[in-house]
């Protein structure tokens, strides 16, 4: 049921005046009369812990979401009173409390503006069903407000009139607007006045967001049980928002490993051997690159997990191993439905341990999944995590399966009305007991986190790779992921664009699409429209279900072919910036994707933008997401940007239009930058990198880039044995300066950056090395007269 959330709601009740304060170091506490109890904790000085029970006692303080790693401390805390409120103040944010009703203001603390406050506030309902409450808190809307994120919903970018649920749902086939689907990320970002904040609503019930639609004036959001805890994060800028919300929720453990930033294709199914060996082989044979080559549920044995077909995978270790000699790392997917069956070591296994999930009265959970009838392993158990993950030893260590695929974790039953478990499943939740309907939202989460810690110990020194579907906060730990069963539709491609932008100013930037379309079957232009987007995304995926006609790349014609490998080899070429972004969102939870809204805040006209995004922080993207288009009219941000086919420097803050024919596609690289590129490769490693090209886009003024690299893949980075080098490029009117910094122990393969420079206003007459002349006769070039210097230089000078 959705709970109005209005006052005259029958049955609900609100805090009373406050009678008691108390301070614990960096926690208060504030009594009412009615045993409410508000504990406000200062996190940081820019995030604050709002938590409330309505008996006086709180229930354990246990979050799957919230990470151990995350930032606390703060600079300046205070707490004063007057007749009214309660006065906490840090260096960032100045909280109100209500002495009357604990309603909450909060204000910036450098110019006293009002950022956010509450409208009724906290207040609940009593659930006669379940027991507990229904917990709700409502906020009042400011003057022009806009609200971004909660994860993968599809639809527009900016959430403002619309509302949404968050209860991960199986939604094969879904659709604009289609709520609830995937994924529950119960986070999301408002923006007013050029302040952006955010909330996180910590709670794994099945919760409701209302964001000004039911009250022009309010925002609210609720749960179905559970506590009202939220965490207020204050910017004021929106990545800065986002970025601390990463680090409060987690950022990825680790870097992925550089092969799962390549391509990869995927169809339901490529069996048996010989299929798969037909498939790879062709990539090679058309040079297409490629990394990984999927098995999804045929490759099993009854569709059981941990099993292989012996008939059509009569040696799989072999087969992985000559895939692997051919650049090709295996994916497999594994399910967490558990066939019933007594004769399957792993069904007889989890049963004689008591692994499985029970319903209330006793018998275990049984659902029909694609095995038939199924138990499901209860991995909100300590116990059921670590032996889970134990049986990825033959699959990783001696089979040589280099990642594994999270799906139907939802968790997904089929035939039956809900789609999934019923809400009296029982479940450990880790030492804190509790129903479905507390676990659900968590259930895929835990299964993604059992699964990459096999992986990380049975695929070790090597990073471990896993892909989940079901997600809640804090999710991105572990795992990447990807938007679900989509659909061949040109609607379908705008839906793949937001949902990868919402993914990552929800925290969870390390996302792609099944590109083409998971259902149905693709023309040969949608297909390539869609991998000209889908190589701007960070996971890279061709999967289809099989069922409508083939989808690789050569499926169509020679020219969609030839258009493909071009975009392709584009994103292997782009590698290095795109690590190096990672290294950011691992370092520091900077998102990988951002929205246009997110690049520039102050500019009204992208708070209402979907199609265009940033990808890392230096090259515009903006997709053609409709049928025989020879261009479109996109919008430019503001600053200056050069058209990356044409080296045409245009003027943003405004919309432009721009020719695309079918081999194009809008793409646009901000002035100043310097973007790094490997040569193409059919796959990543497949030859020494000697060499790595620096396109470098002059402007009149300063820029500061990066290049990161490391051995890609393994741990050594994480002690120092990495290169990190920032470039900073000064450009005058006859001037180019670019100085490097460099940092960390680990000595890269290559030696030599070629200089390619865009844009330069006038002719190079002098050219200064490390502060010695070299005269312009005399410089090292390519064929092409570009020019090649030492990888260590500290600075280089051209003067005209």
């Amino acid at each position: 049921m959705i709970v109005n959330t209005e006052l005259e709601q029958k049955g609900n009740l609100f805090p009373s005046r406050i009678l008691h304060f108390r301070k614990d170091v960096d926690t208060f506490y504030f009594t009412a009369e009615n045993d409410v109890v508000l504990q406000l904790r200062i996190v940081r000085d820019s995030v604050m812990r709002f938590r409330y029970t309505t008996t006086g006692t709180f229930e354990n303080d246990f979050s799957y979401a919230i990470t151990k790693y995350a930032s606390t401390g703060y600079n300046h805390l205070e707490i004063d009173e007057d007749k009214e409120k309660y006065i906490i103040t840090t260096s960032k944010l100045i909280c109100h409390i209500s002495k009357e009703n604990m309603r909450v203001q909060l204000y910036d603390a450098i110019d006293k503006t009002l950022i956010n406050e509450d409208e009724l506030g906290f207040h609940w309902e009593e659930s006669y069903e379940f027991g507990g409450n229904v917990v709700k808190m409502s906020k009042t809307v400011n003057e022009r407000e806009s609200y971004f994120g909660l994860g993968d919903k599809p639809d527009h970018l900016n959430l403002k009139g619309k509302r949404f649920q968050n209860w991960a749902t199986d939604s094969y086939a879904y659709g604009k607007s289609t709520d609830p689907i995937y994924k529950a990320i119960p986070f999301y970002t408002g923006l007013h006045h050029n302040k952006a904040y955010g909330i996180f609503f910590d709670n794994t019930f099945r919760s409701y967001f209302d964001f000004a639609l039911e009250r022009r004036n309010v925002t609210s959001f609720w749960a179905q049980g559970g506590e009202m805890n939220y965490y207020f994060i204050y910017g004021p800028e929106m990545q800065t928002v986002v970025e601390k919300y990463t680090d409060l929720t987690g950022k990825p453990h680790q870097l992925p490993p550089l092969w799962a930033l390549g391509f990869h294709q995927c169809k339901w199914s490529y069996y048996p051997e010989s299929n798969v060996k037909e498939i790879t082989q062709k990539f090679r044979d058309l040079r297409i690159p490629c990394d990984a080559i999927y098995l999804d549920i045929d490759y099993m044995e009854g569709f059981r997990c941990f099993t292989w077909n012996k008939e059509h995978f009569p040696d799989p270790k072999r087969m992985v191993k000559e895939l692997a000699d051919n650049g090709f790392k295996t994916v497999a997917i594994i399910d967490p439905g558990i066939k019933i069956d007594k004769e399957y070591s792993v069904f007889k296994e989890a049963l004689d341990k008591d692994y499985f999930c029970k319903r209330a009265d006793g018998p275990y959970m049984k659902g029909k999944v694609w095995p038939g009838e199924c138990y499901f392993p209860d991995f909100t158990k300590p116990e059921v995590r670590d032996w889970w993950s134990g049986l990825f030893k033959e699959l990783i260590e001696d089979i040589g399966i280099q990642g594994v695929w999270n799906d139907m974790n939802e968790p997904a039953v089929m035939e039956v009305p809900n789609k999934t478990f019923p809400d009296d499943v029982r479940h450990d939740y880790d030492g804190n007991p509790c129903s479905h309907r507390k676990a659900h939202n968590v259930y895929g989460m835990q299964m993604a986190r059992a699964t990459y810690q096999g992986l990380k110990k049975f695929n070790y020194p090597k990073r471990p790779f896993v892909i989940t579907r079901s997600a809640y906060s804090g999710t991105q730990r572990y795992t990447s992921t990807w938007t679900g069963d989509n659909v061949a539709t040109w609607e379908h491609l705008w839906i793949a664009n937001v949902q990868a932008q919402r993914m990552a100013m929800s925290g969870f930037s390390f996302v792609g699409s099944d590109i083409g379309g998971f259902a149905e079957q693709p023309q040969g232009e949608l297909f390539t429209r869609w991998i000209q987007l889908g190589i701007f995304h960070p996971f890279c995926r061709v999967h289809s279900s099989g069922d409508h006609g083939d989808q690789e790349p050569w499926a169509f014609d020679e020219d969609v072919t030839d258009v493909v490998r071009k975009f392709v080899e584009l994103r292997y070429q782009l590698l290095p910036y795109l690590y190096t972004a990672f290294w950011n969102l691992v370092e520091h939870g900077t998102p990988l994707l951002k929205s246009l809204v997110m690049f520039d805040q102050e500019d009204n006209q992208t708070h209402y933008r979907t199609d265009e995004f940033i990808f890392g922080d230096k090259i515009l993207v903006c997709p053609i997401q409709e049928p025989n288009a020879k261009g479109r009219r996109m919008y430019i941000p503001r600053g200056q940007w050069y058209n990356y086919w044409t080296d045409e420097l245009v003027e943003g803050g405004k919309e432009k239009w721009v020719d695309a024919e079918i081999d194009s596609m809008p793409l646009f690289v901000l002035e100043g930058a310097i973007i790094p590129k490997f040569p193409v490769q059919q796959y990543v490693d497949e030859k020494q990198i000697d060499e790595v090209t620096l396109d470098i886009y002059y402007k009149e003024g300063k820029e500061r880039s990066q290049l990161f690299d490391d051995a890609h893949d393994g741990y050594d980075y994480t002690k120092g044995r990495y290169s990190l080098r920032t470039f900073k490029l000064t450009g005058k009117s006859n001037e180019l300066i670019i100085q490097q910094h460099k940092e960390g122990k680990y000595i890269t393969t290559y030696k030599n950056f070629k200089l390619n420079i865009h844009g330069l206003p006038f002719k190079a007459k002098v050219v200064q090395l490390d502060n010695v002349i070299v005269p312009t006769s005399e410089l090292v070039t390519d064929e092409n007269g570009l020019m090649i210097v030492d990888k260590d230089f500290s600075e280089i000078h051209i003067i005209g």
